[in-house]
């Protein structure tokens, strides 16, 4: 959902670098669970107060009161349970989370694999697929995540189907 990008003033404050749709996402959500990308133990914290200040939230957590102890939550993940989450479903569309499109097989309209997605990523003007190539000696694979590239998203067999070549 997001990570810490570091302590924000004196008082136990941090920034967040949301991953959300809307910067101020993450403050639905009283508790958040926390993990550094190499650890999968998880800490659960809660959030007191938050806002946004540019593309970045600020938000004060119960269990940290001081620079010292937020500057320790530094590049730490953010996480929401799944199940916390709202149902995509609802309003009767197939929706999907980013998390659901991590391994999720790709080819293209020819049916040549191009590989599997590894993650995805906004640049401002559109978010972009990550592609580990089915090559492995080959970089990897960026594909704007639009409509012009992306012609079907199928979560049941995990496939997704893109305008792209083979070469690109």
């Amino acid at each position: 959902m997001g990570h810490i990008i570091g302590p924000y003033g004196v008082r136990g404050w941090i920034k967040v670098n949301p991953y959300t749709e809307c910067i101020d996402g993450l403050m639905r959500y009283s508790s958040w669970w926390l993990t550094t990308k190499a650890n999968k133990d998880w800490q659960m914290v809660h959030v007191i107060a938050g806002r946004i200040n540019g593309s970045i939230l600020n938000a004060e957590l119960k269990e940290y009161t001081d620079r010292t102890q937020a500057l320790k939550l530094q590049g730490m993940q953010i996480a929401i349970p799944r199940d916390q989450l709202p149902d995509l479903s609802e309003n009767g569309k197939d929706g999907y989370y980013w998390s659901d499109l991590i391994g999720t097989e790709v080819v293209n309209l020819k049916g040549e694999a191009l590989g599997k997605v590894a993650g995805l990523f906004e640049t401002g003007a559109n978010d972009v697929l990550r592609i580990k190539h089915a090559n492995k000696d080959k970089e990897e694979i960026l594909i704007p995540f639009v409509e012009q590239f992306i012609i079907k998203v199928d979560l049941k067999i995990s496939r997704i189907t893109v305008d792209w070549g083979i070469d690109y």
